[in-house]
């Protein structure tokens, strides 16, 4: 029987894809396999890349560095993610209103949920039983019974909602109304609406701190993160038992994601219009500064170890690494395809996964990689893999069969 690891996903705001060139010519075969993983033979990993212009979902080998297959879905597939608890793969259509269920150890799509209008991202509780979809057309979310693959109730929420995140407790669904600017959080427990929190224009990425003590909301149509305190009714401090607005914390402008740092100390803000990114402090919600890095940045990741920040730039082709404890990049940028956005790691952090939406491709870079002498290099493009038209998130799964 499969056996789950944990997975890698990242889940955010995607900026729209306009534009479809020519792949570039970089592939697989030539290529030499030095210093790389070893893995058991029944170790399988694949990545799900959603192709928004061809209704289809791509399936990457990450063990052999190979597409798998293409699994037809349904209309302009956009969000992606796994559960954590068993071997399957969601993706939300947005055109046609519905997730595909995706058996990750066959990779065949088996089941189809109705839901409601124009949804783009799904989030999973870490049990994997539930899932919650913002449906940004019928203005609510919808609550999905992972077990029976079916829709359990709907419960309505702002103007527009793009993003319903689920905290890691259990307890507090983060919802973001784009259209609204607001945030709404509900009880997941019983399904109501706890608060609502306005002043937030086009608000779109939120997360949520490993604690689920705190969420961060970015306000993509200013320059303002907004900081909510999450309500924790068994505190010893009557003002943390309810949800309360913390701060209005000054970013870059038009902030488009947010990437948290895994032990949940730092955040840092894709300033897509200040072609910068934007470090804030959770414990005393305080950005730390501002920095350039290239063009247009539309998403951040993390690496395990705290210590690298990885950022899609979407204008200029490339990602770059910041090294977070040294406060400055690390040179070059490597070059990637057209229109680089979603990020993903493998399961072992020994790659990075580039969505190239513009170019129809997967950059695959090497976290870390050695030169001729020996020398440890940070980044290094090792091949492009082919995705499908207009490619828009990924996550990746990772399982031993027996």
């Amino acid at each position: 029987m499969p056996i789950d690891l944990p997975e890698s996903t990242n889940k955010g705001r995607r900026i729209s894809r306009l534009l479809l060139v020519a792949l570039l010519p970089f592939a697989l075969t030539g290529c030499r396999r030095h210093h790389f993983p070893h893995y058991p033979s029944n170790f399988r990993e694949y990545a799900y890349v959603t192709n928004s212009g061809s209704n289809t979902v791509t399936v990457l080998d990450l063990v052999n560095l190979r597409q798998d297959r293409v699994l037809a879905v349904g209309e302009d597939p956009s969000g992606t993610t796994a559960n954590p608890a068993k071997n399957e793969v969601y993706v939300v259509n947005t055109g046609s209103g519905t997730i595909s269920v995706i058996d990750a150890t066959r990779n065949r799509v088996v089941a189809t949920i109705p839901v409601h209008r124009k949804p783009y991202f799904i989030s999973v509780d870490s049990t994997g039983r539930r899932a919650y979809v913002a449906n940004a057309g019928s203005n609510n979310v919808s609550v999905i019974d992972l077990d029976k693959h079916r829709e359990i109730r709907t419960i309505g929420v702002g103007e527009g909602p793009g993003l319903a995140k689920i905290s890691p407790d259990g307890d507090s669904l983060v919802v973001t109304n784009r259209i609204g600017g607001s945030v709404s959080i509900i009880d997941a427990k019983d399904f109501h609406l706890r608060a609502i929190f306005s002043g937030c224009p086009q608000a779109t990425d939120a997360v949520i701190l490993p604690d689920s003590s705190k969420a961060f909301v970015a306000c993509s149509g200013g320059h303002q993160v907004m900081a909510i305190g999450l309500a924790q009714p068994k505190s010893a401090i009557v003002q943390d038992r309810s949800d309360r607005l913390l701060a209005y914390l000054d970013v870059g402008k038009t902030p488009v994601h947010l990437a948290l740092k895994p032990d949940g100390g730092e955040i840092f803000v894709s300033n897509f219009d200040s072609d910068s990114i934007s470090e804030i402090a959770t414990g005393t919600n305080e950005v730390g500064g501002a920095y350039l890095v290239g063009g247009h940045p539309s998403f951040g990741i993390v690496s395990a170890d705290n210590a690298l920040l990885w950022i899609g730039n979407f204008n200029t082709d490339t990602v770059s690494a910041y090294s977070i404890d040294d406060g400055k990049l690390i040179s070059p940028s490597i070059h990637v395809g057209a229109g680089p956005d979603a990020l993903a790691f493998s399961s072992d952090g020994f790659l990075l996964l580039a969505v190239d939406s513009q170019s129809g491709d997967v950059s695959a870079i090497r976290t870390q990689s050695y030169t001729s002498s020996g020398a440890i290099r940070i980044g290094s493009l090792f091949t492009m893999l082919p995705a499908g038209n207009r490619p828009s998130d990924i996550t990746v799964k990772a399982f031993y069969v027996k």
